[in-house]
C-alpha cells in the first residue's frame, strides 16, 4: 500500500533542513507519480492529474477525457452514453475528469505505493544535490578569475575532491593536469573559471588546474607589483603540465617586468613553477617590436634575426645550426606557443653550418671512434 507517512516525513525533513517550501516538494512528487502512472499503468497518451494533500495524506488520481459521439481513442475520449445520467450536462468537445484513484490502488496499490516511495527518495537525493550546488555557488560567487588554495580531501579514480572551508568541491576530470599530484592532504591552487546560473537556474561552478589563466593568477599571489598595477601580464599561453609563456610589461620605465616576476635568484618564478608541479615558464618583456618579441618567445633557442615571411602575419626566425630542436620544442610545443603568444605564424630556418662547427663535429666524431 501507499506509505503516506514516509512521504510526509521525507517532505517535512527536506523542508526543515534545506529551508525549501513544502508545496514545491509536493509538486515535484506529484509530477514523479504522474510520470510513473503513465509509464507503468495506462496509455502514455492519457492526460493524468495527480493531487497529493500533505496535511490529510489523501491522494487523488484522475484522467482527462474529451466527450465525443464516436470514440476513436478510448485513452483520451469518452462516449456520451458512458456518462449515463450526466450526459445531458455536457456537449461534444467538453473535457471531463474521471477519478481513477480507487481503481489504481485496488489493482496495483502495492506497486504504486513502491513507486511513490521511490519518487520521494529521488526527490530527497535531487534536492540535497541541488542545495549542495547552491551552497558551493554561494561560496564562489564574485570570485570568478581568482585562485583559491585548497586541500585534497579524497581521491577515487579520476574523481578528485577538495576541501574548502569544510565544503567538498570536485575538480572535473577535464580540468585536471596529469602532472599534478592529487594525493590526500596535498594543497593546490585552483582557478575559479566559471560561476554562473544555467538556463534552468541551477548553479554552476567550474574550478580548473588546466586553464592558462591559472598561471598569472598564481603569480599575483607571489608578486605584489601585479596587484599594484606596477607590472601587467599582457598575454598568457599554456600547454598544461609542460610549458607556459607570459608576455609582461610595466608602466614604469625603470621597472623590469620580467625581472620582477623572476626576482632574486629566480625566487618568485621558481615558487610558481613549484605550484605547477615543475611546469616550465618563459617570461617575455612586451614591446612595440614584434621581431624582438618573436626572438625572445623562442627561448631557449638563440635567434640570430627575424624577417617577414611571404604570407601576411608570417615571420621567419633564423637560428644557429643545431638549435632547431630547442626552437621547435618537443612535439612542436615551443614554436606553437610562441606563435600563439605573438599572434603570427613563425617558421624556423637554421643557418648553414660554419666551418668551425664542421671542424668541431669532425673532431668529436674522431674522438668517439678512437
Amino acid at each position: 500500500m501507499l506509505d503516506i507517512q514516509k512521504i510526509q516525513a521525507a517532505i517535512n525533513m527536506i523542508a526543515a533542513e534545506k529551508k525549501l517550501p513544502k508545496q514545491k516538494l509536493v509538486e515535484i512528487i506529484e509530477a514523479a507519480l504522474k510520470t510513473a502512472y503513465k509509464k507503468d499503468f495506462w496509455n502514455k497518451d492519457e492526460n493524468v492529474n495527480v493531487h497529493f494533500d500533505l496535511e490529510s495524506g489523501e491522494l487523488e488520481i484522475s484522467v482527462e477525457k474529451t466527450v465525443v459521439k464516436v470514440v476513436e481513442d478510448p485513452s483520451t475520449e469518452i462516449w456520451f452514453e458512458d456518462l449515463w445520467d450526466d450526459a445531458d450536462e455536457y456537449e461534444e468537445g467538453d473535457i471531463i475528469e474521471i477519478d481513477v484513484t480507487d481503481e489504481v490502488l485496488a489493482q496495483d496499490g502495492d506497486v504504486f505505493g513502491r513507486i511513490a516511495s521511490q519518487a520521494a527518495r529521488q526527490v530527497i537525493i535531487q534536492k540535497v544535490a541541488d542545495s549542495e550546488k547552491e551552497k558551493i555557488y554561494d561560496l564562489f560567487v564574485g570570485k570568478e578569475g581568482e585562485v583559491v588554495n585548497m586541500r585534497v580531501d579524497m581521491v577515487e579514480g579520476w574523481k578528485v575532491v577538495f576541501d574548502y572551508n569544510g565544503n567538498q568541491v570536485t575538480l572535473p576530470k577535464s580540468e585536471q593536469v596529469s602532472r599534478d599530484s592529487y594525493v590526500a592532504d596535498n594543497r593546490l591552487y585552483l582557478y575559479i573559471a566559471e560561476v554562473s546560473k544555467e538556463e534552468n537556474m541551477l548553479p554552476k561552478v567550474v574550478l580548473s588546474r588546466k586553464r592558462a589563466e591559472l598561471v598569472p593568477a598564481i603569480f599575483a599571489e607571489y608578486v605584489p607589483e601585479i596587484a599594484e598595477w606596477v607590472v601587467t601580464i599582457d598575454a598568457v599561453v599554456r600547454h598544461p603540465g609542460v610549458k607556459t609563456k607570459l608576455l609582461v610589461s610595466s608602466t614604469y620605465e625603470e621597472i623590469d617586468p620580467a625581472g620582477t616576476l623572476i626576482w632574486q635568484k629566480g625566487m618568485r618564478v621558481k615558487a610558481v613553477m613549484e605550484e605547477l608541479s615543475g611546469e616550465k615558464i618563459d617570461i617575455i618583456p612586451n614591446s612595440d617590436d614584434i621581431r624582438d618579441i618573436i626572438s625572445r618567445s623562442l627561448t631557449p633557442a638563440t635567434v640570430v634575426r627575424v624577417e617577414e615571411g611571404d604570407d601576411e602575419d608570417s615571420f621567419i626566425a633564423y637560428i644557429p645550426y643545431g638549435e632547431r630542436a630547442k626552437a621547435v620544442g618537443r612535439g612542436g610545443i615551443n614554436v606553437h606557443l610562441a606563435s600563439e603568444l605573438t599572434g603570427v605564424k613563425i617558421s624556423i630556418e637554421e643557418l648553414e653550418q660554419t666551418q668551425e662547427q664542421k671542424d668541431l663535429e669532425n673532431t668529436e666524431a674522431s674522438n668517439e671512434n678512437s
